[in-house]
């Protein structure tokens, strides 16, 4: 397993940063339960916790170790793992908190394309798909409108509903998939770039997918 094979593009050494220590190993941030991480490195996937330092010289949440993140961990021999730096982000997908205005939740970070997926049946709402778009541009991720279970209306429908979005909505690729007849799903594989990241949008909540 490589770095390579769960996003890693070369972006630590573009934005100047360097590993000054043997001591740490470079990992991905795929899921976060409190302030416990699991991680996924060289090595493989494994547990881990920030260290004191890096808790308490936190300013806000935003701070912390989010899904999609880099950091930098010491290894130890009792399945220990502990975050020491959280790596330069190269994107921030996040939304406003409710309960202070001041404070934001990152849902991920360092995504380079989101694919915001939504089904072409009485659900369809193309103002909720330009929200989405919004968010996307302010996070420096590149959209990639999906519509799905294209299977329920006929050609002509298609056809019209893709004018529509165009018409609307400008140099942003619109591939139409079927999971019935997987009609699209070589469109999608096309897309699909090594050591790039790209999260699912589906209208419930983001889903994170590192590709190989």
């Amino acid at each position: 397993m490589k770095l390579e094979d769960f996003g890693y593009n070369g972006q630590l050494e573009n934005s100047g940063w360097r590993i000054s220590s043997g001591d740490f190993e470079i990992g991905r941030v795929v899921s976060v339960h409190k302030e416990r991480y699991k991680v996924i490195t060289e090595k493989g996937e494994m547990e881990a916790e920030l260290t004191g330092n890096l808790r308490f010289s936190s300013i806000n949440r935003e701070d912390f170790p989010a899904v999609g993140d880099w950091v930098a961990l010491a290894i130890y021999d009792a399945g220990l793992s502990l975050i020491h730096k959280v790596l330069p982000r190269s994107s921030i997908i996040a939304r406003q908190m409710v309960s202070n205005s001041s404070d934001k939740q990152i849902i991920a970070t360092n995504i380079d394309y989101a694919l915001l997926l939504q089904a072409v049946d009485r659900d369809f709402n193309i103002n909720r798909l330009e929200r989405y778009l919004t968010i996307c541009n302010t996070s420096k991720v590149s959209p990639i409108i999906v519509l799905t279970k294209i299977d329920l209306i006929d050609e002509e429908q298609i056809s019209d509903l893709t004018k529509r979005i165009k018409t609307r909505i400008k140099n942003v690729p619109v591939i139409a998939v079927s999971n019935e007849s997987l009609e699209g799903y070589d469109k999608i594989k096309s897309i699909i770039e090594k050591g790039k990241t790209y999260c699912m949008l589906i209208f419930r909540g983001w889903q994170i997918h590192f590709v190989k």
